[in-house]
């Protein structure tokens, strides 16, 4: 049977959703929020140097999906309004099908950042989380997440949950600009840029896919599974239900 030394985990490196943070509140309420919320903050936002840069690179995207035959969206640029409702139909069509390319995610978390700001959203974490966070500190364990999610809007949901700024206990915080999750490239990046090697870090994950990218980097890992039932092929895994089985 597979198992965890713990002892000699470092480093903590987590995902959120299913993970940290219900799939629920991301799916239905980050997401949510940002599909009502994009049209208007595309128009209200269109001159910002950064909005340019995502529209840029959403185009580009636009001009690949459209040559592969996937049939997104036309991209009108006729006029400026003609480019931003084009522009907000690209967006929900790329959220349709959870796209994790980094003008989307950008995009979507400066959205969110709005609405943190505006106290019109709220960080949401699991009840285990904070028990974990303050313990894994005591024990000289450093905490790191890594989300599809814009280090953006990873701070602002561990900056405001009814736990209080969770965000204080994270070390670092990684996105899609380190790359895929699925990639073992990316992990190896991470364990670089936190100056430790990849066998003092313990990955936590709901995705098994992830879990075997970080494995083959040399990782210790474990799957969540939050929901009896749902467990699957773990693929040799160490499986646990939360994150107070990790003493």
């Amino acid at each position: 049977m597979p198992s965890i030394d713990l002892a000699r985990v470092k480093f903590i490196l987590l995902d959120i959703e299913g993970t940290t943070t219900p799939a629920d509140f991301v799916h239905r309420t980050l997401f949510g929020h940002a599909r009502r919320n994009l049209e208007l903050f595309l128009e209200s936002n269109q001159n910002e140097p950064e909005i340019r840069r995502c529209l840029d690179e959403l185009k580009l995207h636009n001009a690949t999906d459209e040559q592969e035959g996937r049939m997104p969206p036309r991209w009108g640029c006729d006029t400026a309004q003609a480019e931003m409702a084009s522009a907000a139909q690209y967006v929900l069509w790329l959220m349709d099908r959870d796209s994790k390319i980094g003008p989307l995610k950008t995009l979507q978390g400066l959205i969110w950042d709005e609405g943190y700001r505006a106290g019109m959203l709220k960080g949401e974490v699991f009840a285990d989380v904070p028990r974990a966070f303050d313990r894994w500190r005591k024990q000289g364990k450093r905490i790191a997440i890594y989300s599809s999610g814009s280090e953006l809007a990873q701070r602002h949901l561990f900056g405001s949950t009814r736990f209080g700024d969770l965000s204080l206990h994270i070390s670092a915080f990684f996105d899609v600009r380190v790359g895929v999750k699925t990639s073992i490239a990316s992990y190896k990046k991470i364990a670089s840029a936190s100056a430790c090697s990849e066998d003092r870090f313990l990955f936590l994950s709901d995705l098994v896919a992830e879990l075997d990218a970080a494995r083959s980097a040399g990782m210790q890992t474990a799957l969540i599974v939050r929901s009896a039932g749902n467990r699957g092929d773990t693929r040799g895994h160490v499986v646990i239900q939360n994150f107070d089985a990790l003493e």
